[in-house]
């Protein structure tokens, strides 16, 4: 399983790092061939999961009992069927869509919660003393472990897991935010607004928050696939969504049954978890590298 990384990027605080910027950001991503790739992978997975009610031939909980285990290319069956009889495409196109509202929601969860006590704790030392604290003692234990946790405490189901992996993803985001608030607090811009009286509160929200921004968003990239993991591991333990909702793990969970008899029913649905994560990492490494001003001034 692939583990929370922590990302911080170099930015310069004394420029805006999205803004004025945007024109040289999307130069350098159409520069970045991978970072390309990536994006049109991530537009074909989000649109499959958005259209998937229209894309799909089949309604995903429709049985076919006269034709289980179906090939792929098989006449009305694009990547066969099942063990019973249901299409194998159609559950996919819907259980990228679960797997995207699952890694959505947990993923602004995170930011949500975790950029406020980020900069609350790289600003003032009352605050880092506690919550730096509590921060590095959730750290301790595996991001999964308290996902697991979390989900078997709250239940099974979409919005449990998303809630379970958001609250799991929280301490990464928290110390992202923390180290680039350090950074940032120090810069000639905040020291000048200190000098003229303004207040911590008004210099987060107007200084601070603003320069982060792009660590924040690199960020939520990165764990998003992490999510993504997360829920179909959830859902192939039963914590996560639950059957007749079509998931990517729950189709690796009843495939394992029979996966010598239909062994493409338990590819299909890896392989459609590797291409979200794929997306998702390939996008995310362009994106850092694009809002990196030692980057972005050579183009």
């Amino acid at each position: 399983m692939a583990m929370t990384e922590t990302v911080t990027t170099t930015a310069d605080p004394t420029e805006p790092t999205l803004g004025t910027g945007r024109g040289r950001v999307w130069r350098r991503l159409r520069s970045n061939p991978l970072g390309m790739t990536g994006a049109v992978l991530l537009a074909v997975v989000v649109l499959a999961g958005i259209l998937a009610p229209v894309i799909a031939p089949y309604d995903p909980a429709e049985v076919h009992f006269d034709t289980p285990f179906q090939q792929p290319l098989t006449t009305g069956f694009l990547l066969g069927t099942d063990d019973l009889g249901r299409d194998i495409f159609s559950r996919m196109l819907f259980g990228i869509q679960a797997s995207l509202q699952v890694g959505v929601l947990s993923v602004l969860l995170a930011v949500l919660i975790g950029t406020p006590l980020g900069l609350l704790a790289g600003y003032w030392k009352g605050f880092d003393a506690v919550i730096s604290r509590l921060t590095d003692v959730t750290l301790a234990f595996p991001f999964l472990i308290i996902a697991v946790g979390l989900a078997a405490i709250s239940g099974p189901s979409l919005s449990n897991a998303a809630i379970a992996l958001g609250i799991a993803q929280i301490p990464t985001m928290i110390r992202v935010v923390r180290g680039e608030t350090l950074r940032i607090k120090e810069s000639d811009f905040v020291l000048g607004a200190k000098t003229m009286d303004a207040s911590g509160l008004r210099i987060m929200a107007q200084h601070v928050l603003p320069n982060a921004t792009s660590a924040i968003i690199v960020q939520a990239t990165v764990i998003m696939p992490v999510a993504v993991i997360g829920e179909a591991l959830l859902s192939f333990l039963g914590l996560g969504i639950q059957p007749p909702t079509p998931s990517l793990g729950i189709m690796l969970s009843d495939a394992q049954q029979y996966i010598f008899r239909s062994p493409t029913a338990a590819i299909f649905p890896g392989l459609g978890i590797a291409l979200i994560c794929l997306a998702f990492n390939l996008f995310g490494d362009a994106l850092r590298d694009a809002l990196d001003p030692t980057n972005t001034r050579r183009k």
